[in-house]
């Protein structure tokens, strides 16, 4: 599947949560949400809770007292409406540039799952209007800089609850789409801001791009092994089942079926003086593998995330109301920096591919940096240099955030994941990503054309053939490259460049 083929059938929330596929497909899809009748009658049953605690005599955090540091005023009942729009508007501090609008979506729909849940004590009302914020189109805007992880992505999701109340500079965009803003009651701005569902949704969509992003980089990692004159002996079945990792016999499989019957890997194979291939090449199944392995790990994490009803206080199945500790980020914060570690370490491997293709003293036969001329002509020299800097940037970026709490509120909030921060991160590590194998795919294609008349195997020519498709030229003097390099960037990001080689190759089976 591409990135831009998330299905956009209508979502339906149940009380038991949502499927990754359905974040995607509502945060990049734009699907419509619909709301389940057992959901909403959960809804109510649990307000029903609420409410009696609300005309009770004894405070009852979050539904009659004060927040974080300040919960032990007891709130009068006067008072308590603007305790809600007071919490919203306070917590709405965000900073910095507009984060996307797929991430907004991702967070509010994210929300609109626990809240559904009935566990949170919200009225029917605040649910069926998120929903048809989701379904108008209206984005909030949300800030780059607030959230700490703890106590949930306070400050991102207080200004999706701003324009929930109709304030806010998206505030008059409800009227505008014939929605009602909603007045907050006793406990419902708690229950609409704490949650990890921003770091949620940034890690649901990372995965889902790195799932194409490593089949892209086993693509052209397998072109890189044809322009490099390599073998693809060492990736057979049995040599991987001697190490049983899944990620690393997935890579290897991928890389035996984009080689499959290539003229250029068996015009080497007998009389061939090198003993072994680099580690670049050699060893690509064992880094794929272990990041794959390290992404599905994260899934199972996220899979147990969009299972979990984070809220603080709770209401209970058995009619109670109780305090909790689970809006902390600490599984998603940890798994967001596995994940930016993984991603630089496949970004690296695949830079060190590319440079041996420019090297004359390793490249066996082929010209300096690819280039027509050299001398005249740089080819690809700079290209590398630019794919060395986003590898720098990953491996910056692979600085774990989980690991530097900053206590706040008072000491009342002493540790806090940092998971969005993380999860911020992750994001710009992946972009990089599809730059960096863009760049491998750009000099393997270019290596194997320099080969002729020597003929890669189906599924790389295919690539090759995409490329050149998109406007990516091929061998050549030197000319304006960085639109080329932006297209094939494209390309990759996109899965167009998977796809043409997997839709062309009716019997490759990509793990």
């Amino acid at each position: 599947m591409r990135l831009t083929d998330w299905m956009t059938s209508p979502i339906t929330i149940e009380t038991s949560g949502v499927s990754a596929a359905d974040v995607c497909a509502v945060a990049r899809g734009r699907a419509e949400v619909r709301i389940s009748p057992t959901a909403l009658a959960a809804v109510a049953e649990s307000r029903a809770v609420v409410e009696r605690l609300a005309a009770g005599e004894t405070p009852s955090y979050g539904i009659s007292t004060g927040f974080g540091a300040l919960a032990q005023r007891h709130i009068p009942l006067e008072s308590r409406v603007q305790l809600q729009r007071s919490l919203i508007r306070s917590h709405a501090a965000g900073m910095g540039p507009l984060v996307e609008e797929e991430v907004v979506r991702a967070l509010m729909f994210l929300r609109l799952k626990t809240l559904c849940s009935g566990r949170t004590g919200v009225r029917p009302v605040v649910v069926e209007t998120l929903a048809a914020m989701l379904n108008a189109g209206i984005v909030p805007p949300v800030r780059e800089f607030g959230s700490l992880g703890c106590s949930g992505d306070l400050a991102p999701l207080s200004h999706v609850a701003l324009t929930l109340m109709g304030e806010g500079e998206a505030g008059p965009s409800l009227r505008a789409a014939g929605i009602e803003p909603v007045e907050l009651r006793e406990k419902e701005g708690l229950a609409l801001i704490n949650g990890t569902d921003g770091m949620l949704g940034m890690l649901l969509m990372a995965l889902a791009d790195l799932r194409m992003m490593m089949q892209t980089a086993d693509l052209t990692a397998a072109m890189s092994v044809e322009g490099l004159l390599g073998t693809d002996q060492v990736f057979r079945p049995e040599l991987q089942a001697l190490r049983p990792h899944p990620g690393q016999a997935a890579s290897a499989a991928n890389l035996m079926a984009f080689l499959s019957r290539s003229p250029m890997v068996a015009s080497h194979r007998e009389g061939d003086s090198r003993v072994q291939d680099a580690y670049s090449l050699r060893c690509t199944p064992q880094v794929h593998g272990a990041a794959r392995d390290t992404f599905d790990h994260a899934a199972v994490v996220a899979e147990r995330e969009l299972a979990s009803s984070i809220d603080n206080p709770v209401v209970l199945p058995d009619g109670t109301v109780s305090s909790n500790g689970n809006f902390h980020g600490a599984p998603v914060g940890y798994v967001l920096d596995f994940c930016a570690i993984a991603v630089a370490d496949v970004a690296s491997i695949c830079e060190r591919r590319t440079d041996r293709h420019l090297d004359r003293a390793r490249n066996h036969g082929l010209p300096p940096f690819l280039a027509d001329d050299p001398g005249v002509d740089s080819g690809l020299m700079i290209a590398q240099y630019t794919q060395a800097a986003l590898v720098h940037d990953c491996k910056r970026l692979a600085q774990p955030s989980s690991v530097d709490s900053i206590p706040s509120s008072a000491m009342q909030e002493d540790h806090v994941s940092m998971g969005w921060s993380a999860a911020r991160k992750l994001r710009t590590a992946v972009d990089n990503l599809a730059r960096v194998i863009s760049v491998e795919a750009v000099a393997a294609a270019r290596s194997i054309e320099l080969r002729a008349p020597l003929q890669p195997a189906s599924a790389t020519g295919r690539a090759v053939a995409a490329l050149r498709a998109s406007g990516v030229g091929g061998p050549g003097p030197d000319r304006y490259l960085s639109p080329e390099l932006e297209l094939a960037a494209q390309l990759v990001r996109s899965g167009g460049l998977l796809a043409a080689v997997v839709e062309g190759e009716e019997t490759l089976i990509l793990r």
